[in-house]
């Protein structure tokens, strides 16, 4: 139960009208994994890190990035400079300067074992220069117009209290200091994260002094804690309660086309991928997905709107594009696939798989809306032109992992980028580390041509050419079927009514962006 205390007006619009003494209680929809910000950009392991840490350039609501720490300028087309806001504290109370920015860029290079880290964002810059205390210039090889976009991922540590810290030191508080709003009090790994409110916070003072973000990725379970008043708000409302929380006269719903897609990877790389076979169990001569007539097919054979209306329950449009509408580097002149399950059958036919073969599909079952519900949909559809399937779902916590070691020969992902050259850098670009390229390209697609698009776009610095660039890298990547685009999500939290919440295309759940109406 929220117990607000008027304390003092003040004008700020970070500080709000008033100030309150007050709990606020959240239901996150998947579990985090770590507390160590450099260790995997998973965004559910982002939402709770970034109530504790800051970094350089944020991001708003609509995608767009904007000064965090702080502002920078090009003085020419590969040097970078950012000058950090002053008098900005860790939580100890010590000053942010330019040493704990170069240390949190250079950490993200060093992190091992990691599933799928930070060190894609770090890669172009290949100099940095502490000018002084409050400047540091970053160079790139070539012009790169993503250093800032890429640095909105990079969280802030303090040198001194990470310099030799464990996940195990994150995860207990101990390394846990940042400059960010909330200082971490517990991590209760699969259960919860509390948080008290930083007094000294350099934006002002919020009016939640303890927020607990609460692990809840059972859809049920979040919205009966929102409805029994256990929780102030929730992420991610399940498609089957909106119309019920909707009629709700004790709540409010906020909404926002998403940034994410979710999409198949298909493997195009290994000859006998996992979960692929002839009808009878053996194994194909060869893997049928390198052939871009049976991706097609498989791309006909799904019905994407009625996913989006039926399945998603309108909570979805149909993509094409490997981001959204509002991203920059979406192509409109893209559209998605028109299901065609007739023709699907003629090009599985021409590419020699007349009766079809058997594929099974993995999935996570409580990351992406309605995803276990999704995977089985499309399964039905591949039924139906003649390729057997079945579905593997799982946890998230071990849905990863699998994954990212390539235990699947069809995976469902769903990725939110703030641009599309961004996007297929990880999506799609041929697997290079030393480039940071295809950190998530499980499918092992490659292709010079696509490469060299998203090369191009990204060394350009003018907004206008590399979106034009950008956006033929999506339509190429789009042509080549490199992963199956099934639809965006639209995103909806729930809060009690005397609550606000400005919707994020990001999806981001941020308690210090809730205030009180």
């Amino acid at each position: 139960m929220l117990k607000r205390l008027i304390i003092a007006a003040c004008a700020s619009a970070w500080t709000l009208t008033a100030v309150f003494a007050a709990d606020l209680n959240i239901g996150l929809s998947a579990d985090v994994t770590t507390f160590d910000p450099h260790f995997v950009a998973a965004q559910p392991n982002l939402t709770a890190q970034k109530h504790v840490f800051d970094t350089l350039v944020y991001v708003d609501e609509r995608g767009r990035p904007i000064p965090g720490l702080a502002t920078w300028k090009t003085t020419d087309s590969v040097t970078w400079e950012f000058t950090l806001r002053r008098g900005v504290k860790f939580h100890d109370g010590s000053e942010l300067t330019t040493d704990d920015v170069l240390f949190s860029l250079d950490r993200t290079l060093n992190i091992k074992g990691s599933p799928g880290g930070y060190a894609t964002y770090v890669r172009p810059i290949i100099a940095k220069e502490i000018v002084d205390r409050y400047t540091i210039r970053l160079k790139t090889a070539a012009p790169y117009g993503g250093v800032a976009q890429d640095l909105s991922e990079v969280q802030i540590v303090q040198k001194r209290a990470a310099q030799n810290a464990t996940g195990e030191d994150f995860d207990s508080g101990r390394a846990a200091i940042g400059t960010g709003p909330y200082k971490l009090v517990r991590f209760a790994r699969g259960s919860r994260i509390e948080l008290a409110r930083n007094d000294d916070y350099w934006r002002g003072r919020l009016p939640w002094e303890k927020v607990t973000l609460h692990i809840l990725p059972s859809d049920p379970v979040r919205t009966a804690a929102l409805l029994s008043g256990q929780l102030d708000a929730i992420e991610h409302v399940p498609t089957a309660d909106l119309a019920r929380l909707r009629k709700d006269p004790s709540l409010r719903l906020e909404q926002a086309v998403s940034w994410r897609t979710i999409f198949l990877h298909l493997d195009q790389y290994r000859e006998h991928p996992p979960g692929v076979s002839g009808k009878d169990g053996k194994a194909l001569e060869r893997n049928p997905f390198k052939d871009a007539r049976v991706r097609r097919a498989l791309s006909k054979a799904i019905n994407r709107r009625a996913i989006a209306e039926r399945v998603m329950e309108g909570l979805a449009l149909p993509a094409a594009n490997v981001v959204s509408p509002s991203v920059f580097g979406h192509d409109p002149a893209v559209k998605p696939e028109p299901y065609d399950p007739k023709g699907a059958r003629q090009l599985l036919a021409e590419a020699g798989y007349p009766d079809g073969f058997r594929v099974s599909i993995a999935t996570p079952n409580n990351r992406y809306i309605n995803d276990e519900q999704v995977a089985q949909t499309v399964a039905q559809m591949f039924s139906r032109i003649g390729i057997e399937t079945r579905v593997d779902a799982m946890p998230l916590s071990a849905y990863f992992g699998r994954a990212r070691k390539r235990d699947f020969g069809i995976a469902l992902l769903g990725w939110g980028s703030l641009a599309a050259d961004l996007a297929l850098r990880s999506l799609a670009g041929t697997t290079n580390p030393e480039k940071g390229y295809g950190t998530w390209n499980w499918s092992g697609y490659s292709n010079p041509e696509l490469d060299a698009l998203i090369e191009r776009s990204l060394a350009t610095v003018d907004p206008r050419k590399r979106e034009t660039i950008a956006r033929q890298a999506s339509a190429l990547a789009a042509r080549e079927m490199a992963f199956l685009p099934l639809h965006y999500q639209i995103v909806t939290w729930a809060m009690k009514k005397n609550l606000s919440y400005a919707a994020r295309t990001d999806e981001f759940t941020f308690a210090h962006h809730f205030k009180p109406r």
